[in-house]
């Protein structure tokens, strides 16, 4: 079930910033005060996984695009954008609900995601696990 809300054009803008100039490191999404459009909440260059983990409210859901670098098992740098759909167990019922029927209007707009990874807990998006997702997905 789609929530019928519409993807604002500066997600787009920000998602190709990252994408293509590569001057960003992650983009944090949310809905707006009314629940009618996805817009950037924050985007930033830092590299420091930990201070993008901390922008992941603990009670409220959230999207993000992350530009993850790994090492490859044979050598050599590789980046993977990583779409994660944060919805803690302490967000309330019905914004996990509006955010999960609202999820597909995103991420059909964003062209390029090579993994996805749903998060409820800090440990389900950590950067070991994404670590685990991306080598998967290079197979």
């Amino acid at each position: 079930m789609a929530s019928g809300v519409a993807v604002n054009s500066i997600c787009l803008d920000t998602f190709q910033q990252l994408k293509l100039k590569k001057d960003l490191k992650y983009i944090i999404f949310s809905l707006n005060s009314d629940n009618t459009e996805i817009i950037v909440l924050k985007s930033s260059s830092s590299n420091d996984y930990e201070e993008f983990l901390a922008d992941l409210p603990e009670d409220q859901c959230r999207w993000a695009i992350y530009d993850f670098e790994y090492e490859a098992e044979g050598g050599g740098k590789r980046n993977k954008l990583v779409f994660i759909s944060w919805s803690p167990d302490t967000a309330k019922i019905k914004q996990k609900m509006v955010f999960a029927s609202s999820r597909d209007a995103l991420r059909r707009s964003l062209v390029g995601i090579a993994v996805e990874v749903q998060g409820t807990e800090v440990s389900e998006v950590a950067f070991e696990a994404l670590l685990d997702k991306a080598k998967r997905t290079s197979r």
